[in-house]
């Protein structure tokens, strides 16, 4: 069975920060474009970053440029993200995604797999 899980999620105060993991088993992932996407309550589920399958690209949304950090460790079929100064605006919960299409991945349209979420809380 394939599975994307993901760890990291918590309560945080405004300006900490968090690492959120995104560990996949049931087949290797090493040929897939990964990536981190949040949906906030009553809101739409947003892209927040994206990497490449060699991980020699990557994207950000504006929002968090500068502040978070996408990667990937191939060998353990993980992938990362660094979360830092984090403000109470990148509340949600967050989920991890593989694509094979990098097109797809970065415009939100998954169709291969999903992770199934964790929370983020950003507290003032």
């Amino acid at each position: 069975q394939v599975q994307l899980v993901e760890s990291g999620g918590g309560l945080v105060q405004a300006g900490g920060s968090l690492r959120l993991s995104c560990a996949a088993s049931g087949r290797t992932f090493s040929n897939y474009h990964m990536g981190w996407f949040r949906q906030a309550p009553g809101k739409e589920r947003e892209f927040v970053a994206a990497i490449s399958w060699s991980g020699g690209l990557t994207s950000y949304a504006d929002s968090v440029k500068g502040r978070f950090t996408i990667s990937r460790d191939i060998a353990k079929n993980t992938e990362y993200l660094q979360m830092n100064s984090l403000k109470p605006e990148d509340t949600a919960v967050y989920y991890c995604a593989a694509e094979k299409t990098w097109w797809n991945l970065i415009n939100a349209k998954v169709d291969d797999y999903w992770g199934q979420g964790t929370q983020v809380t950003v507290s003032s």
